[in-house]
This record gives C-alpha cells, structure tokens and sequence, in this order.
C-alpha cells in the first residue's frame, strides 16, 4: 500500500496520507514522495491546483521518530528540506485539509498552504523545544507574522496543542467543519480554482508572496542548521529515548 496517494482529476493533484496504522507519520520515502510530487505539478499544465489532505481522524503525527533516527536529514538534498523548498516555492494554489492531530510538520506545512479547511477535531501542536530541537519549514518567521508574537512564543516555546477555532482565529484555517466533510469542501475550493486562469493564479499569488521566497529560504537554511546541530546534543537525545521508551523526557540534566 504506498503511504502517499496521488489522484489527478479535473486539474486538481490530490496528494493523501495514507499512513492511518502510524497515524500518518511521515518517513524520508513519504517526505521524498511529497517532493516528487510538487516537482511534476509545478511543470504539467493539467495539474493547476494541488490539494494535501489526511483522514478524517488524523492529518499527521509528524516525523515518524524511528525513521527519522535511523536516517536523520543530513544535506540540503535530503528528502524533507525537498520537499520543504517545494512547498515553499510552489507557484499554483495549494490547497489542505486538516482533521485531527497536525503534529510539527503537519502543522508547519500549512504555513506554505494558500487556502486551509479544518475538521472541528483538529488539534495543532509544533512540539519542538519539547524534542530538544528547534522549530522548522521557517515556522520561526512565519508563526510570529501569523498568530503576533506572544500567541506564537505560547505555541514554539510551550508545544502544546490548539484546537481548531484558535488556528481559525489566527488565519491559520479559512473555515472549521465537520471532520467528515473536511476533504470534500478543500476539493471544492481546489475546483473552484481550477477553472480560473493559472496565470492570474500564479501572478496573484507571486505579488502577494513578493520578496518572501528568499527570505523563507534564508531561514530554513538557519533553522537547517540549528536543527541538525541540536539533533545531536543532549536534550534531543533524552527526548528521543524517552519517547522510544515511552517515559516522560527529564531535561534537569541537560
């Protein structure tokens, strides 16, 4: 069973999670699949709009830790900072729907995302300092221009969840639904698009996201290297092993 579905109808690229037995974890393959994908909707012109959706319980528990440990990200051409420069450089509309737990990059992924719709049981949390890490997919720049500073210092600093009408009322998520109908209404916007002209698209979404690449891509190189470094140290070495042995992480050492 491939961990990444890709359906292409009517213009609109679908890409799903498909992961439901690791609570859509996400590996270097997924991470790299993701990529792939972006790549070739970013050069077919029948692909006008792409849509990033999990199930209705769950979009993702992030970084799936085992895979992650044995494989860590260690050059710019890794799998995940692929697919992070992919979505943050992608030109046509970029559409997700999020139900349930978003966990780190499901919660960071967003940031990149144009229009978001949200099951009313979705839960947000970008647990990084609880890792012993830093955040990434330029969440250090992007969470604080989004929620202001002190809402994004209580969601970097602490890691703990929000719900659904917290992200809404921050311009994380366009609208909150019921979590069975989140997929079918991010399908609807995504087709609503499509039928537009893709270069008033493109051009719209260029101007508003002008001089913003380069500094995106400044910053994840930063946090690239802050991340890989940090990795390695202590703290993320007492979170991780106290994840794998399913214990609360004691950090009065580190």
């Amino acid at each position: 069973m491939n961990d990444i579905l890709t359906h292409v109808d009517a213009g609109v690229m679908t890409l799903t999670l498909n992961r439901l037995e690791k609570k859509n974890s996400i590996t270097a393959a997924m991470y790299g699949a993701l990529a792939d994908a972006l790549a070739r909707a970013e050069v077919e012109a029948a692909i006008r709009v792409v849509v990033l959706q999990g199930h209705e319980t769950i979009f993702s528990a992030g970084n799936d830790i085992g895979d992650f440990l044995n494989a860590p990200p260690a050059t710019s051409e890794s799998p995940v900072y692929r697919f992070l420069r992919g979505i943050a450089s992608f030109s046509k509309p970029l559409v997700a729907a999020v139900c349930g737990p978003a966990v780190g990059i499901g919660t960071t992924l967003l940031l990149h995302c144009d229009l978001v719709y949200a099951g009313d049981n979705a839960a947000f949390s970008m647990p990084f300092v609880n890792l012993g890490l830093c955040p990434e997919a330029a969440s250090s720049l992007l969470v604080p221009r989004m929620f202001g500073y002190h809402r994004a210092a209580e969601a970097l600093l602490l890691g703990e969840p929000f719900f659904a009408e917290a992200a809404l009322e921050v311009g994380l998520v366009n609208r909150v639904v019921p979590p069975t109908e989140a997929n079918a209404v991010a399908q609807a916007q995504a087709r609503k698009l499509a039928a537009k002209p893709i270069t008033s698209l493109i051009e719209t979404k260029r101007l508003m996201k002008k001089g913003q690449p380069a500094i995106l891509a400044e910053r994840m190189v930063e946090e690239g290297a802050s991340f890989g470094r940090m990795l390695r140290e202590p703290a993320a070495r007492e979170a991780f092993t106290a994840f794998m042995e399913k214990r609360r992480p004691d950090f009065t050492k580190v």
